[in-house]
């Protein structure tokens, strides 16, 4: 990616120090930061649409165990990464644009007693610091949609899977409604956002060298969750711990278009399974 897109995209994300700002609402809520749940965690810990439940559908759906070493691609804090290695014993390398978001990750996983399970790498998708074959399960969620240059995304993550490793995907895509209300939680404004067409996504897998093996439509998961989100935070406001101490301000105007978005059908949700 451009340096001008990777440095509006880190500024998107984490213009503060995030991990100190999620200490302090923990320990407003009386947690033991020292020794982190993944229940204490929860609200923020999976910055996607329908959260954990999506992570482990996902993680079944790939077939992961503790055999697995994972490449977590656009890791973010580190929410699916730790809970996959805590559910399913695998090894997890986690690897993200946004320094903030790596040292977060990283204090997280440390107090969550996970350290010796999971690593986190600040880095460009597009160029991934590994040697070819290196992981078994590439894995990204909601990570796409900043990246314009697809090709070279889904080349590289083929090239650090070893033969018949697994690609697992969870990601937004564009609808066929047509655009997209911003902003949204993956970007301010379209000049940050790149959706693909369902029909895009699966041809260029297939170009790149994938078998998919698996394509399930969560679109209307997602409206119920996010339908349930918005009602929750209109009844009760945005709690101590949650995505807005991510994304400041503009939060409830981005999660007012996003159920807009998925309502109106501008965008829709896809779970993926690919072979090498």
């Amino acid at each position: 990616m451009s340096s001008e897109l990777n440095r509006t995209l880190q500024q998107h994300y984490a213009a503060r120090d995030v991990g100190a700002e999620i200490l302090a609402a923990l320990q407003k809520m009386g947690k033991d930061i020292a020794r982190l749940t993944p229940a204490d965690l929860a609200p923020i810990d999976e910055f996607h649409i329908r959260g954990r439940a999506a992570t482990l559908e996902l993680a079944r759906a790939a077939g992961l165990d503790a055999t697995k070493r994972v490449l977590d691609v656009g890791s973010g804090l580190g929410g699916p990464a730790r809970n996959i290695a805590r559910e399913f014993g695998c090894h997890v390398t986690g690897i993200d644009l946004t320094a903030e978001y790596c040292r977060a990750a990283q204090m997280l996983t440390e107090r969550s007693g996970l350290a010796a399970q999971v690593e986190f790498l600040q880095g460009d998708a597009l160029e991934l610091p590994f040697a070819d074959a290196s992981f078994d399960v590439v894995w990204t969620e909601h990570v796409a949609m900043n990246i314009p240059d697809k090709a070279r995304l889904y080349s590289e993550m083929r090239r650090v899977l070893k033969p018949g490793g697994t690609l697992a995907i969870y990601d937004v895509l564009a609808g066929p409604a047509g655009t997209v209300y911003f902003p949204v939680p993956w970007a301010r404004v379209p000049e940050t956002s790149f959706l693909s067409t369902p029909q895009e996504l699966r041809r260029l897998l297939e170009q790149t060298g994938f078998q998919i093996a698996d394509w399930a439509d969560t679109t209307g998961q997602a409206r119920s969750w996010f339908a349930a989100l918005s009602e929750k935070i209109r009844k009760e406001g945005l709690p101590s711990l949650g995505f807005h101490l991510l994304l400041g301000p503009e939060f409830r105007e981005m999660a007012h278009n996003q159920r807009r978005n998925l309502d109106e059908d501008r965008i829709a949700l896809a779970q993926i399974v690919a072979k090498k």
